[in-house]
């Protein structure tokens, strides 16, 4: 497996571009299942989790053709020759579930296996299944596999979600589309990968409002035609750069970002010292000399501090002046990177869904080991400001929500290199 090796030490200058967004190009693909007519999408990011999604949708009968390199994805689902979604393919990523509600609205029934992705919680099905289920769906699990069926086609129905679900979220609207009827979805997940998707399925011919809001109503329509669509910039991806000049000084600017994705987490970084700065081109992030201020966090649905960005903040407040806490609301078991950054030299201490940090003034290199995808960034994040040489081990999490890491980063200064497995 590949190693990611950092020195530390070096101030970071210069800009970096921030790509589509993996989360919401995850659940833009899955709808060109509703339609049989082209739907393409631009600016799309060049990740692993994108080559699984294309492999399950091309299992369903679904074309897809990656152009410009892989920033444009041509998909077609005019035949769609098979409704089961494997457990070989839907194992290696959550994203996989987004079939089942398209596939439901289109044919009427689906065969799911239930999904895999990192190892940080259960992360369960059960809204979807209530969802679905709430518009007529019948869905039962059997040997792994969600077994559903809508005869006569789902209707729509008023649902009420006990929490904002963003997957959830998102394969009850695409559902929706296509049922007969109104569908209410309250305590909708507002993130902006919803309001994408929202924007894409309304240029197919969809009848949607509310995205951005906790409810959302969808008025469904007897088809959907074909649309062309930009994938809007990673956020998660935006914030992860944003902490590399916070944590290793320095001056970077985020090409195609917008401060407006990130609103809770930039408000942290501005508490810690950081200025942060929109400008015509992106987002400019500036660290003077001296450490930063430690800062609590509590991760939470959008608008407040993403969870997808509480491993990388940990790494930040490892090297803070204070103690953090940082408390994770969202998934269980998501601070395995806390191990790996006290083998560095970070002062931890975890207990249930909180993490306190007393940060030190410098952090040590040291060979760590990557846990997931969040995880493998934060380390070599942590790698930008410890002394001496760290070796990230098992990064091929990596590579599946981060396009060419040393790259980015070394085209700033960053010492980083990634060495292939022999």
């Amino acid at each position: 497996m590949d190693s990611i090796i950092v020195k530390g030490g070096t101030p970071l200058s210069g800009q970096i571009p921030i790509a589509g967004a993996k989360n919401a190009c995850l659940a833009l693909m899955p709808a060109t299942l509703l339609s049989d007519e082209p739907l393409t999408l631009t600016n799309a990011p060049r990740l692993s989790d994108i080559k699984t999604m294309t492999t399950l949708l091309q299992s369903l009968g679904a074309e897809v053709t990656s152009m410009q390199g892989g920033r444009v994805l041509a998909l077609s689902s005019h035949d769609l020759t098979n409704l089961t979604a494997d457990y070989d393919i839907v194992r290696k990523m959550r994203a996989s579930n987004l079939v089942l509600g398209p596939l439901l609205a289109r044919a009427g029934r689906a065969v799911v296996s239930l999904p895999g992705g990192c190892a940080i919680g259960a992360r369960p099905m059960d809204l979807h299944i209530s969802g679905l289920e709430a518009m007529g769906a019948a869905i039962e699990l059997k040997d792994g596999y969600l077994h559903a069926e809508a005869k006569g086609g789902l209707k729509g129905a008023v649902i009420e979600q006990r929490f904002a679900s963003v997957g959830a979220t998102e394969n009850i609207v695409m559902a929706a589309t296509l049922a007969k009827g109104t569908t209410v979805l309250k305590n909708a997940a507002r993130e902006p990968e919803i309001v994408d998707l929202v924007r894409c399925l309304r240029a197919m011919g969809a009848e949607i409002a509310g995205e951005g809001t906790a409810t959302i109503e969808i008025q469904g329509v007897d088809r959907l035609g074909g649309a062309t669509h930009r994938v809007v910039a990673d956020r998660i991806e935006l914030g992860t750069y944003m902490i590399a000049p916070a944590i290793a000084g320095g001056e970077v600017e985020l090409i195609g970002g917008s401060m407006d994705l990130l609103p809770a987490f930039c408000e942290k970084l501005q508490e810690g010292g950081i200025s942060i700065t929109q400008t015509n081109e992106g987002v400019k992030v500036a660290r003077a000399n001296g450490r930063i201020h430690a800062v609590d966090v509590k991760t939470e649905v959008f608008p407040g501090f993403p969870t997808d960005l509480q491993a990388q903040m940990m790494a930040l407040m490892c090297t803070a002046d204070g103690t953090s806490v940082l408390e994770e609301t969202i998934f269980e078991n998501r601070f395995m990177h806390a191990p790996e950054l006290m083998r560095m030299g970070a002062e931890i201490e975890v207990h249930g869904g909180h993490a306190t940090v007393t940060g030190v003034e410098r952090l040590k290199g040291a060979p760590v080991m990557a846990t997931d995808l969040r995880a493998s960034v934060s380390l070599i994040l942590a790698g930008l400001a410890a002394e001496g040489e760290t070796v990230v081990n098992r990064v091929y999490h990596l590579d599946r929500g981060y396009e060419r890491v040393e790259e980015k980063l070394g085209a700033c200064g960053a010492k980083i290199e990634r060495v292939k497995a022999e």
